[in-house]
């Protein structure tokens, strides 16, 4: 009970240090109050998330699925290590890393250990819905967090990954200096998001597909436009691939390294714990 309490103190502490007063951020393309942001894309995603899988498939015509295969064997999982998933709450990149381990067989997971925070809880029960139908039962550990201040002791982890996710966090150098703490020496961070793309005429292209049919096809599917129309403008708002790259190495982490996928509109950032 005391190491439960102990470990709260530092938590709070962490978030006490992390936040600024009145501060402001974007959603989207709007200018929120940071405080807000986070309640902003958990209504989002807790809207979403029973489809959330699917209308990845759909927007993205299943390239979203290469993408992930370039992440875990760039990611290069291996027996016995700690993964922590972070913003992964359905599962995707864990069950992932988990059937990559097992070469194909779900149940020799050679004693791997995931941990899938998220701070949308429905959709940590999409994923550990989706990891019962797969016959997971006891490799990974769903946790309700937030990545700028993870629940995760210090040092603690081999492998830190987030896809998708990082882009919606209010406080990004902070979520970067959490991936930092919580990995052990020699730990390995490795992002997937959306970036900026490298064609003028595959920009114009992606423009127009982002911003008029990827809403209509979010309220079809999902009945949240909203929820689509806020993804296109956070891409457009995110940092582009060498701007990223220089905040993970002012976290703390070296030998970044970036692999542009599709021509940019999605990119890899690799960096180790030094």
């Amino acid at each position: 009970m005391a190491k439960v309490a102990w470990f709260r103190v530092l938590r709070y502490g962490r978030r006490m240090i992390a936040k600024k007063a009145d501060d402001h951020t974007h959603f989207g393309f709007r200018t929120v109050k940071t405080g807000e942001k986070p309640q902003l894309v958990r209504a989002i995603f807790d809207d979403v998330a029973v489809r959330y899988d699917l209308m990845n498939d759909l927007m993205s015509v299943g390239i979203h699925r290469l993408w992930k295969l370039a992440m875990i064997d760039w990611l290069a999982p291996r027996p016995g290590a700690r993964y922590l998933d972070v913003a992964g709450g359905t599962g995707d990149i864990a069950l992932r890393i988990l059937k990559r381990l097992a070469s194909d067989d779900i149940q020799n997971l050679g004693g791997a250990r995931i941990t899938v925070v998220d701070a949308s809880e429905p959709m940590l029960q999409t994923g550990r819905d989706r990891a019962v139908d797969a016959g997971v039962l006891n490799n990974i550990e769903w946790v309700h967090g937030d990545a700028e201040c993870l629940p995760i002791e210090n040092q603690s982890i081999d492998f830190f990954s987030i896809a998708f996710g990082i882009r919606n966090i209010a406080r990004i150098d902070v979520a970067l200096a959490e991936a930092r703490r919580v990995l052990k020496p020699g730990g390995r961070f490795l992002c997937l998001e959306f970036s900026h793309v490298l064609l003028p005429v595959l920009g114009a292209a992606y423009d127009a597909y982002s911003f008029r049919v990827l809403p209509a096809l979010g309220e079809i599917i999902t009945g949240n436009r909203e929820a689509y129309q806020y993804l296109a403008e956070s891409i457009r708002r995110f940092p582009n691939q060498d701007e990223f790259a220089a905040m993970i190495s002012n976290a703390g982490l070296g030998q970044v390294k970036v692999r542009n996928l599709s021509g940019g509109i999605a990119a890899l950032h690799s960096a180790w714990r030094i």
